[in-house]
């Protein structure tokens, strides 16, 4: 007979739990699980697929259930949190079918259906999720709060905000939730106005509603409204202030700027998405204005001060910056930085940035090798930016290998015809153009309007 005191998890398995931090830690703590024969210990077990859910080791938590030497009497607050952390987690198939095995196991409740309907979600699988609707409607759950609220998130994101809306409508009192599911329906649809009827039909607003409200009209592109709505939010938060600069997004980098410096008056300490929002400002500015680059670059050294961890966007946009300004030995730092200190590997587009610096300021060579250096094949933006390059300043043996490369790449991209016969031009070999013209006609690539090949 099993006594209480065997079903009691030894305590350095519960706190080892407390303190796992990557899925080789949670394999191995499973692993010790089972060697104790704690998997009979259920609160334990649902704390361990929660861990699971919160390190996204989906893998680690299926197991846990495949493990157990009865899959009878398993309950379903443990069957929810092994699906609730692969409909998260893992591919939509692995939830699905996880749910299909709940499904025979037991009987779902109302914590089942939200963690797999918000995958079909974001997988956009309307006949899958309309598939859990009915189910849901069958067993008696469709009116429960957070199954509905599942179901207009799912409806709007597949496209269906008829479906969303009167899910919502037939609500008795929606929820606060609720109703921020259904204005971001319409602020994804893009019917603004919609949304904004809702947002001031709502009973009650806190900051949540205010900030998605906001964030909906920058989405928009309508910086006015976005902007009149703050003037009115009654307590104005960082990340309302960062979806306004999230307007550099949408075209207007001065506006951004001005809006941070009512952000730093207010003594709010900016976070990565505030940086590199104004990092993108200012880069954007850097085609016109050398000091708003030189700005982006500075910003970014604030991030690592603030002990801000830089992603992929943030290196691509200091690289840009770099770029702008001209600050080469900045710019080849802050790519060796992202490779070396912070392990990320660079993309094609940080390697065309780089590549774009060191062409503008003649270090073609360097270019050429940066590009020879790439894993795999080189990206076009990169061959485009050195041919970029050889075009500013004449390299027309370069230029050739650039052009080469690229009209094996985009065969049909009259604009890297167009730079080398540019080239031939400024050194007045003009048989050259004239054999690009042709070869252009022959592989019948149409110019671009406002370009033309220079003949004589």
């Amino acid at each position: 007979m099993t006594t209480t005191a065997a079903l009691r998890p030894s305590p350095p398995v519960a706190t080892l739990l407390g303190r796992c931090r990557t899925a080789r830690c949670l394999a191995q703590l499973h692993a010790r699980i089972v060697r104790l024969g704690l998997h009979n210990h259920h609160a334990l077990l649902a704390r361990f697929a929660a861990a699971c859910d919160a390190l996204a080791s989906p893998s680690v938590a299926a197991s846990l259930l495949s493990a157990l030497p009865s899959q009878r009497d398993v309950p379903i607050r443990l069957r929810n949190a092994v699906l609730a952390s692969l409909a998260r987690h893992a591919p939509l198939q692995d939830a699905l079918a996880q749910y299909n095995i709940l499904r025979r196991a037991s009987r779902p409740d109302a914590f089942s259906f939200p963690p797999v309907i918000c995958a079909c979600a974001r997988a956009a699988c309307l006949p899958t999720g309309a598939s859990l609707h009915a189910a849901a409607i069958r067993l008696g759950l469709d009116a429960d709060l957070f199954v509905r609220t599942a179901l207009i998130q799912f409806y709007g994101r597949c496209g269906a905000a008829g479906a969303a809306r009167a899910l919502f409508d037939s609500m008795a009192i929606p929820s606060e939730v609720s109703w921020t599911a259904i204005i971001t329906v319409y602020i994804n649809t893009g019917d603004i106005l919609t949304a904004r009827e809702l947002f001031d039909q709502m009973p009650h607003r806190n900051v949540v509603h205010w900030n998605v409200m906001v964030d909906g009209y920058v989405k928009c592109g309508d910086l006015e409204g976005a902007r009149k709505l703050f003037d009115e939010m009654p307590e104005r938060t960082p990340a309302a202030y960062t979806s306004l600069i999230g307007c550099a997004q949408n075209g207007y980098p001065g506006e951004a700027l001005k809006i941070f410096d009512e952000f730093q008056k207010r003594d709010i300490c900016p976070d990565e998405l505030v940086i590199v929002g104004l990092m993108s400002a200012c880069s954007q500015l850097g085609h016109c204005l050398h000091g708003s680059a030189s700005k982006a670059v500075e910003l970014f050294s604030q991030m690592l001060l603030e002990g801000i961890t830089p992603d992929n966007a943030a290196f691509t946009v200091v690289l840009t910056a770099c770029s702008h300004a001209g600050l080469v030995e900045e710019g080849k730092r802050y790519f060796d930085m992202m490779k070396n200190e912070y392990m990320i590997i660079p993309s094609g587009d940080h390697y065309a940035c780089l590549v774009s610096l060191l062409g503008r300021f003649g270090m073609l060579g360097d270019a050429y090798e940066l590009i020879k250096s790439m894993p795999g094949e080189p990206h076009p933006g990169a061959w485009g930016a050195l041919l970029g390059g050889c075009k500013l300043h004449c390299d027309i043996e370069l230029g050739k290998i650039a052009a080469k490369k690229l009209f094996e790449i985009e065969p049909d991209n009259a604009g890297n015809y167009v730079s080398l016969s540019n080239i031939y031009a400024n050194i007045d070999r003009w048989g050259n153009v004239s054999e690009i013209r042709a070869e252009m006609t022959g592989r019948g690539v149409t110019k671009i309007a406002g370009r033309t090949l220079v003949l004589q």
